[in-house]
C-alpha cells in the first residue's frame, strides 16, 4: 500500500528522523564476507519500496533470536520496486521482496518473481488477505485503504458538506478541488482507478472520469507531489500553501497528521470520505533465485510475528493482517479502516489492468 510514505513524508518536514530503514548492516560482510554466498550467509536483504520502516527494537530483537543482519534496499515507489526485480529476477538484489500489492501480484505472479514458502503463523492470518493461498508464492503482511481525504478546515470555512462517495466528487461543488496520482507511476493512483472501476463496473468507469475531468480533476505523478505540495489538509500542503482541499490518500494518513503534529491537535485536521476507498493487501516473497533461502524464510516468518504486525502501524500506517494483533488507538481514533471498501479479484485485475491503464492515459492526459 503506499505505499506508506508518510513516514518519508515527515522526514521530508522535518518531524521525525529516521535511520537508514533501521538496518544494522551496512554493509554485505555478516559473517566473514560471506553473505550472499549461500544458505551459510548470516545477511538476510530485504528489497522494498520506499516505505518500508520497523523500530530499531524490534528489527534487534529478531536479529538477535535468529543470529541473520537484514540489509533493505529502498526502490522507489511499489510500482517501479516491483518492475526492477522482475528485470533483475534471474540475479536478484536480496533474498526477500516486500511491497507488492494486490493491483501489482499477477504481474509479479506472471513472471515467476517468487519462489514458494509457506510461512510460520499464516494460519492465524484472516483468509481475505491470502489471495495466493493454495500456492503460497507470497505472505500477506499488512491491508490498508486508499480513499479519497479531504481538509475539514476548507469545508468548514466554506460551509460545504465533504463528498461521501464516488458519486459526490463529479458534483459542481467541488469542481477543481481534487487532486490525484497518474495511475501508471502510483500506487494510490492506481487504486483510486480499480476503486472507479469495481464500483461503476467495465461499462462504467470510463463515463466516470470524463465527468471527473470535465470537473477539474488535478493529476500529479505521485503521492508526495499530492498530498504534501497539492493537498491544502497536510502539514506539507499547510506550509506549501496548497489549494486542493480534496487528495487521494489512505484511511490512515488522518492519524499521521495527529501523530507527528507538534503539537498535537485534539482531532484530526483531515477525514476521510468512506465511499471513496480501494482495499489494498501487501505481501512479501522470497524470491525465486533468492542465495540466502533459510535467511528469506526466517524474514518473512518475522514479518508474521505478533511483535512485528504491531509495531508496524505507527511506523508504515498500515494495518496488520494477523489476527489479535493490536492497531494503535491513533488509528481506532483518527483513522478506522473502512467498513465496507471496493475490492476486486486479482485475477480481474490482471486482465483487465494494463488496457485500463492506456485507456485512462488516453482520457485524463491527452
Amino acid at each position: 500500500m503506499h505505499t506508506r510514505t508518510f513516514v518519508a513524508a515527515a522526514v521530508g518536514l522535518g518531524l521525525v528522523t529516521l535511520s537508514a530503514c533501521g538496518s544494522s548492516s551496512s554493509g554485505d560482510s555478516g559473517s566473514g564476507g560471506d553473505a550472499g554466498s549461500g544458505g551459510g550467509s548470516k545477511t538476510v536483504t530485504l528489497v522494498s519500496h520506499s516505505s518500508w520502516s520497523v523500530s530499531k527494537k524490534v528489527l534487534a530483537d529478531f536479529e538477535k533470536r535468529s543470529g541473520y543482519k537484514v540489509r533493505v534496499l529502498e526502490d522507489g515507489d511499489a510500482g517501479q520496486a516491483v518492475n526492477k526485480a522482475i528485470l533483475t529476477k534471474d540475479n536478484p538484489q536480496g533474498d526477500v521482496f516486500f511491497g507488492v500489492d494486490n493491483t501489482l501480484l499477477s504481474r509479479a505472479l506472471d513472471n515467476d518473481l517468487f519462489q514458494p514458502y509457506e510461512a510460520k503463523g499464516l494460519d492465524q492470518v484472516g483468509a481475505e488477505y491470502r489471495l495466493d493461498a493454495d500456492k503460497h508464492r507470497v505472505t500477506p503482511v499488512d491491508h490498508g485503504d486508499i480513499c479519497v481525504n479531504y481538509d475539514k478546515k476548507y469545508f468548514a470555512d466554506h460551509d460545504l458538506a465533504p463528498p461521501a462517495s464516488f458519486d459526490d466528487l463529479v458534483k459542481p461543488a467541488y469542481k477543481n478541488l481534487l487532486v490525484t496520482e497518474n495511475v501508471s507511476t502510483s500506487s494510490p493512483g492506481l487504486g483510486f482507478l480499480l476503486g472507479t472501476a469495481a464500483r461503476y463496473g467495465d461499462g462504467g468507469w470510463e463515463g466516470y472520469w470524463k465527468k471527473l475531468r470535465a470537473n477539474g480533476v488535478k493529476v500529479v505523478d505521485g503521492w508526495e507531489q499530492a498530498y504534501n505540495q497539492e493537498f491544502s489538509g497536510s502539514a506539507g500542503g499547510r506550509k506549501a500553501g496548497a489549494d486542493r482541499p480534496l487528495v487521494v490518500s489512505y484511511a490512515s494518513s488522518p492519524p499521521a497528521e495527529v501523530i507527528y503534529a507538534d503539537p498535537k491537535p485534539a482531532t484530526a485536521p483531515t477525514g476521510v470520505a468512506a465511499g471513496t476507498c480501494f482495499r489494498q493487501v501487501e505481501f512479501a516473497g522470497l524470491l525465486g533465485n533468492a542465495k540466502n533461502s533459510a535467511g528469506g524464510k526466517a524474514l518473512i516468518d518475522f514479518l508474521l510475528s505478533k511483535e512485528f504486525q504491531q509495531d508496524m502501524p505507527l511506523n508504515m500506517f498500515v494495518y496488520p493482517v494477523v489476527k489479535g494483533a493490536a492497531v494503535p488507538a491513533e488509528f481506532t481514533k483518527y483513522g478506522p479502516a473502512a467498513k465496507d471498501p471496493e475490492t476486486m479479484d486479482p485475477a480481474k485485475i490482471a486482465e483487465n489492468r494494463d488496457q485500463w491503464v492506456k485507456s485512462w492515459t488516453s482520457l485524463v492526459l491527452k
